[in-house]
């Protein structure tokens, strides 16, 4: 059974800092690339970035370049994504997932509130 088990997340003022977890089991972690989302209140999902299987290659939208990062550590099967200079903008409600044939599978999601 695929699992994805998402940590980290809170309230931060802006500028700070967090990190957050993905755990993955049920499938091959290290043969998947792996994705961020974020739902934020009237704002629809966004796509936040994609890291290739290896870990050695990112992507990410426009708007957090230079202040996200996403990593991962295929021996232990997490996922991370590291928000720094963090914006109220940001706050959301953020989901890691893969996609696997026709399937996408999602993180139960985890929220980032930014506010002074």
């Amino acid at each position: 059974q695929v699992r994805l088990v998402q940590s980290g997340g809170g309230l931060v003022h802006p500028g700070g800092s967090l990190r957050l977890s993905c755990v993955a089991s049920g499938f091959s972690f290290n043969t998947h690339a792996m994705n961020w989302h974020r739902l934020a209140p009237g704002k629809g999902w966004e796509f936040v970035g994609v890291i290739n299987s290896a870990g050695d290659g990112a992507n990410y939208t426009d708007s957090v370049k230079g202040r996200f990062t996403i990593s991962r550590d295929n021996a232990k099967n997490t996922l991370y994504l590291q928000i720094d200079n963090l914006k109220p903008d940001d706050t959301a409600t953020y989901y890691c997932n893969f996609i696997r044939g026709p399937e996408t599978y999602w993180g139960q999601g985890t929220q980032v509130t930014v506010s002074s």
